[in-house]
């Protein structure tokens, strides 16, 4: 570093937005700047390691760049330097995270800035200090653990935000998981705005033929969202009793369901996973053992086992991450988990395959499609960037916005480089090979 004075000059040629106003109430952490001169010493040369080894380039106010410009190369447009290493310093991603929302830094492509970091976190902590990683990193609060007295508000603070605000960036299916675009063998998914509503219809067909959910099916869903699998389902046919802990996804989700025509044959209570009853020949659950949380994932393969009816299936869709980064990450308090999504925890898949075991479930077919979810979350990004006059007219600030566009971006960029995948999965009681609708058998 050239420079570590706080300064909200922007370098030569760079267009920066105002540092957003922060209000202390809604975000006492991104208006705290600690300070830290030791640990902001030790991040500055972390900082410059890593640029040095993913080839980052790192701009400075009112000097020069400290790498030559290049084509293509990802950007560190540092704003306010001496708040932003303390941060990191003290905080480490969570600071880093926070002196985004609070406008230290900003990249012109924070995409390729975020896949640089994601593709190779090892560059950000020496090798040789690994080990004191268990001194410093914080673990998740009590308070947010997914148990039956928390889980409503840990879903409350993401999926009651507003349905407005959702319908704003998602597609007219209203669906929030990975869609699953055309693509060729090899090939990238081809993925646009006007294709994305048929590619969700096409992820959700597939679960729903990986169920084998037909004429008469009964089917329990957990996790509702706005209530598209529930209404698709329905009209195959199936008795739908599906599960949410949001009460604005429930009203939402009752009402497109009876605007479909459906209500006669989809239900959506408000109920936790642990309190489902009753058996049902399928199960259809998308992206939502994320929330569950490991302590709680033997109670929800439990649950799952228990409202299955002999001879019945399972469909999941699960995002994955790799099993040593997921041990090594399964007690520590993120930044996404600290402002997104409250008391989760991304399994893998050899956690899901494990855990299902135990309970007599197995994993008979793992489908895997992360590029599909990276072009999904482009797609998501790119609108909500297009449509924030509107986002901010419900009364979502500045802060709001910076959150939502790491968000989106830092997940796009863990799909990108392997960091995150998503599977659809098929557990049976039995574990006998079947047929799938799609793809080779994993």
């Amino acid at each position: 570093m050239t420079s570590t004075t706080p300064t909200s000059t922007t370098p030569p040629g760079a267009t920066a937005r105002p540092t957003p106003v922060v209000d202390p109430a809604r975000w006492p952490d991104v208006v705290r700047v600690p300070h830290a001169p030791l640990r902001a010493a030790v991040a500055a040369r972390v900082l410059r390691r890593a640029a040095s080894r993913q080839g980052i380039r790192i701009e400075l106010p009112g000097t020069k760049d400290e790498f030559e410009p290049a084509t293509g190369v990802p950007v560190l447009r540092l704003h306010h330097p001496r708040a932003f290493l303390h941060r990191l310093g003290t905080g480490g991603l969570i600071g880093f995270g926070e002196s985004y929302q609070a406008g230290d830094w900003d990249s012109p492509d924070p995409v390729a800035l975020l896949t640089a970091l994601a593709a190779a976190p090892e560059a950000l902590v020496p090798r040789g200090t690994r080990w004191l990683r268990r001194f410093y990193v914080r673990r998740p609060p009590r308070a947010e653990l997914s148990t039956p007295g928390n889980a409503r508000r840990n879903i409350h603070r993401h999926y009651d935000l507003s349905n407005e605000l959702f319908a704003l960036f998602l597609d007219p299916t209203m669906t929030y998981s990975a869609a699953l675009f055309p693509d060729a063998p090899g090939a990238r998914p081809t993925a646009t705005r006007e294709g994305l509503p048929a590619a969700q219809h096409r992820k959700i067909d597939r679960l729903l033929d990986l169920a084998a959910v037909g004429p008469g099916t009964r089917l329990l869903e957990i996790g509702t969202g706005w209530g598209e699998l529930a209404v698709r389902a329905a009209a195959r046919g199936a008795r739908v009793v599906s599960l949410t802990l949001s009460e604005e996804q429930l009203a939402l989700a009752r009402r497109r369901i009876a605007d479909a025509g459906q209500a006669d044959r989809a239900e959506v209570r408000l109920c936790d996973y642990r309190s489902a009853r009753g058996r049902y020949d399928a199960v259809v659950s998308v992206e939502m053992i994320e929330a569950v949380g490991r302590p709680f994932w033997p109670e929800y393969f439990a649950t799952l086992d228990r409202v299955l009816a002999p001879g019945g299936r399972i469909a999941l869709q699960a995002i994955t991450m790799p099993h040593d980064r997921m041990l090594a990450s399964s007690r520590t308090y993120t930044w996404i988990l600290k402002y997104v999504f409250p008391g989760g925890q991304i399994p893998s898949l050899r956690a899901i395959t494990d855990t299902a075991a135990r309970t007599g479930l197995r994993v008979d077919r793992a489908d895997a499609y992360g590029p599909h979810y990276a072009e999904t979350l482009r797609l998501w990004r790119e609108r909500f960037t297009e449509r924030w006059p509107e986002v901010a007219a419900l009364g979502f600030d500045e802060v709001f916005r910076r959150t939502w566009e790491l968000y989106l971006g830092y997940s796009e960029a863990g799909f990108r480089t392997g960091y995150l995948n998503v599977h659809q999965l098929l557990l049976t009681r039995d574990g006998g090979t079947v047929p799938g609708p799609y793809g080779a058998r994993a």
